[in-house]
């Protein structure tokens, strides 16, 4: 299912995970890319919202998991591809998460379904600039967890830096993240830049259309009470 959230910003609603599609003036670009069980459910949101799969030329990746990345090798796409650059060796296969960590181990097992890009992928570290995005560097989830902002189209796509739950924002949880005490940290971090956006878009829950960065900036000072 797509679902228009402003002028050039879709949500595409996946097995359990959000992706996203923006118009970034003109260069269409794909943020995350769902599960391995997802590549119909992204070429028909494409379709949906009027363009090409062939249209996409850019693809940005808030982290390296499964439901993130599971669908994008199928889908064969000519397009820039980004991804924190802690992350970057486990989204091509260079490296291998961690067994001693909970989360690493589980990635190491989901590793085994999914298949990196055939394309270059870049990493990206904090304050890098694509297009209208800037990226922050925000991890905890994963070592090289980043979300992109961009004040022009006023969202900021954020991964799985948070979730929402009927309605409520809160911080991803053990045992979904390797360290959730630097998930807090990046949570304070990316509120106390006060990112100028309405729509918030995160991987798990129902995006927040308007009023994005007063919602992050009220999780961060909860966070800093505790």
């Amino acid at each position: 299912m797509m679902k228009q959230l402003r002028e050039g910003v879709w949500q595409i609603e996946c097995s359990g995970v959000n992706a996203y599609l923006a118009d970034d003036d003109g260069t269409l670009t794909l943020i995350d890319a769902g599960t391995p069980r997802d590549e119909q459910t992204i070429r028909a949101a494409v379709a949906e919202a009027g363009y090409a799969l062939t249209d996409i030329e850019r693809v940005l990746i808030t982290h390296y998991d499964v439901d993130h990345v599971g669908a994008l090798a199928a889908l064969g796409l000519d397009a820039e591809i980004y991804i924190g650059a802690s992350d970057r060796g486990f989204f091509i296969g260079d490296e291998k998460p961690p067994l001693g960590n909970l989360k690493g181990a589980l990635q190491r097992v989901t590793g085994t379904v999914t298949t990196p890009p055939a394309g270059e992928v870049t990493g990206v570290a904090d304050g890098d600039t694509v297009g209208s995005f800037t990226v922050y560097y925000t991890p905890g989830h994963t070592p090289g967890h980043v979300a992109y902002v961009s004040e022009t189209l006023s969202v900021a796509f954020v991964g799985d830096l948070v979730r929402e739950s009927d309605g409520d924002l809160g911080p991803s949880p053990k045992p979904m993240s390797y360290d959730t005490e630097r998930v807090r940290d990046s949570i304070e971090y990316l509120a106390d830049a006060e990112p100028a956006v309405e729509v918030l878009a995160m991987g798990h829950g129902v995006p927040f259309v308007r009023n994005g960065a007063v919602r992050l900036a009220e999780l961060g000072e909860r966070i800093a009470r505790l």
